[in-house]
């Protein structure tokens, strides 16, 4: 395999530098005047393996998707096809004019049975990383998706106490093979998912969750099945701290093949609100994101995932307060929330942050070409208070598989034709690459 240049890491990225470029792009402005970001800041699109490429059959979630009874809407089938038109979806970022795309890998097309290793899928995602080189754009990997293979799950996911260990082997075997081509590494995405979907107003499907968990664990002939972003509320405190050492251990892994990659985790953090005196939004952060918090302050970065602003009141989670505007979601997703949520992660944590998802669930595009400036803004403002941004990657590229939901969410810059696959960018990617082009927002984003 050809040996790929490594990209420079983050902790090579002077925040020296990006203060002064931030100051320069404001200083003596006008009211209209550009808003310029630092050189070297990313900008780019998102996807995830299950999501878009189709046919993941080895996967947790193929067997969830397809049990009776099931809380997925439809099943993922060939989902974007990106399996075979990863090709496709480069080239668009690229044309685009975005410099950097995240994808990840799907453990259980690498390790589809215990200890069986693929050589072929390993070399697929190593032909994605030549790929994005090729194309000038910068790889941010992560290791895992939430997606694990079904062997894993079957074992009770990551309610096992062997899993971190497993899940560092699988991190060993992927990053000896790619590590010397990613820009940018995180281990696990949204691992701190499922205590925050208990904070939210809606209460999760308990006994549909329950009975199809319990329907995938009869199917493998086992006593628990587990997902990592699928499980029985008894089960999350047992996963938290395994999948912190999991988090490390895999770190770990990847440190040993290649110790310049800088390495983090994505977090999903929203921008929660305080509603009274009495509220008990510090409660929620102390048991969401406090643990997590406290494993990235050894990374070289934090990923960052908003969408959205919640408001906790003395009893937790309450609706949003007269006049403020509800998404398609039903939740708040004011675009200032990626902002306020960037401070507050900085000042916890104190480790330079790299957007790794942030964007809007919406039929309607005009919606997201006036959400992106707007955010966008917002986390220039951040910048220039001093908070160390490296990049800003948008979910999502494609418009893909949305777990439970299905295909009815609507995240993409791109539209895709689920029927013969065509890719079609939406003028929000167009908007999205002309301020990745100029670096900079102006008064016409």
């Amino acid at each position: 395999m050809t040996r790929l240049p490594p990209i420079a890491p983050s902790r090579r990225v002077a925040m020296a530098t990006i203060a002064a470029g931030l100051a320069a792009g404001r200083a003596g402005a006008a009211p209209h005047a550009a808003l310029r970001f630092p050189t070297g800041f990313l900008w780019g699109a998102a996807t995830s393996g299950h999501q878009t490429e189709g046919n993941n059959i080895a996967s947790d979630m193929w067997l969830l998707e397809h049990l009776k009874p099931t809380i997925f809407d439809a099943p993922s089938g060939d989902a974007c096809n990106s399996l075979e038109l990863w090709p496709a979806d480069l080239a668009l970022v690229r044309a685009l004019g975005l410099g950097a795309y995240r994808f990840s890998l799907e453990w259980a097309r690498i390790e589809p049975e215990r200890g069986q290793f693929s050589t072929a899928m390993l070399d697929h995602y190593r032909r994605i990383v030549e790929g994005c080189h090729a194309r000038g754009l910068v790889p941010i990997v992560t290791f895992n998706h939430f997606t694990t293979p079904r062997w894993f799950a079957a074992a009770g996911g990551w309610t096992n106490g062997d899993a971190p260990e497993l899940f560092g082997r699988f991190c060993d075997r992927a990053a000896r093979a790619l590590a010397d081509g990613i820009g940018y590494a995180t281990t696990l995405n949204e691992p701190d998912l499922l205590p925050l979907l208990n904070w939210r107003l809606a209460p999760r499907p308990h006994g549909t969750l329950r009975d199809m968990l319990a329907a995938a664990a009869t199917a493998c002939g086992t006593a628990k099945f587990c997902a990592a972003n699928m499980a029985n509320d008894e089960d999350i405190a047992v996963m938290t701290p395994l999948l912190i050492a999991g988090h490390r251990t895999g770190r770990a892994a990847i440190k040993a093949a290649r110790s310049a990659l800088p390495v983090g985790v994505s977090l999903a953090v929203q921008d929660d609100v305080a509603i009274g005196r009495e509220s008990i939004r510090d409660a929620k952060r102390a048991e969401v994101y406090a643990p997590w918090f406290e494993a990235a302050r050894d990374d070289e970065f934090v990923g960052v995932q908003n969408y959205e602003r919640m408001y906790i009141g003395a009893h937790g989670t309450t609706g949003a307060p007269s006049g403020v505007h509800l998404g398609y979601s039903g939740q708040d997703n004011d675009p200032a929330s990626l902002g306020a949520v960037v401070r507050y992660v900085h000042d916890q944590v104190g480790r330079p942050i790299i957007v790794t998802e942030n964007g809007l669930d919406t039929l309607h595009d005009v919606d997201r070409v006036a959400y992106i400036p707007a955010a966008l803004a917002g986390l220039h403002a951040a910048m220039t208070d001093g908070v160390p941004v490296l990049g800003y990657i948008h979910w999502s590229l494609l418009d893909n598989f949305e777990w439970s939901a299905g295909y009815a969410p609507k995240f993409g810059l791109v539209a895709v034709d689920r029927a013969n696959f065509r890719r079609t960018p939406k003028p929000s990617a167009r908007l999205l690459g002309r301020i990745a082009q100029a670096n900079a927002l102006d008064h016409d984003d």
